[in-house]
């Protein structure tokens, strides 16, 4: 049995080619996602969202930033223990991204060769911090 299996990720971020990227790489290692892109609505679009075993989130949205949405996410009961992977282009956030609280970063774009491994390690509990080379 594959630590992939029955997984669901949530995809948060509001760039059409950043989500389908994203919702490729999850597909290649067999990953159920869900595609939310639009923060601003995250409340209403939750509803009725089963609780992902993942969230990639995006640090820089219009209206509604990723750390405004961890804030949210932290503050549900449901998403509480959901590791919340900030995902961006721009590396520099990485320790702001760190001290906000995210469990990893995934500086884009992601590695699609290290990224089975580093889910693997991210549903398991153990942080990762990768940026590209």
């Amino acid at each position: 049995m594959s630590i992939f299996q029955s997984k669901l990720a949530l995809v948060i971020d509001d760039d059409v080619k950043s989500i389908k990227v994203m919702q490729q790489l999850l597909e290649y290692v067999e990953v159920e996602s869900i595609a939310i892109p639009d923060s601003y609505r995250l409340e209403e679009l939750l509803q009725g969202v089963a609780v992902p075993d993942v969230i990639f989130l995006d640090l820089e949205m219009p209206r509604s930033n990723g750390y405004s949405v961890l804030e949210f996410l932290q503050g549900d009961s449901r998403f509480k223990e959901v590791p919340v992977v900030a995902y961006t282009t721009h590396i520099s956030h990485l320790n702001d991204a760190r001290d906000a609280g995210f469990h990893s970063f995934l500086g884009k774009p992601v590695d699609g060769d290290l990224f089975p491994e580093n889910l693997a390690k991210i549903l398991q509990g153990v942080p990762v911090w990768e940026v590209p080379s």
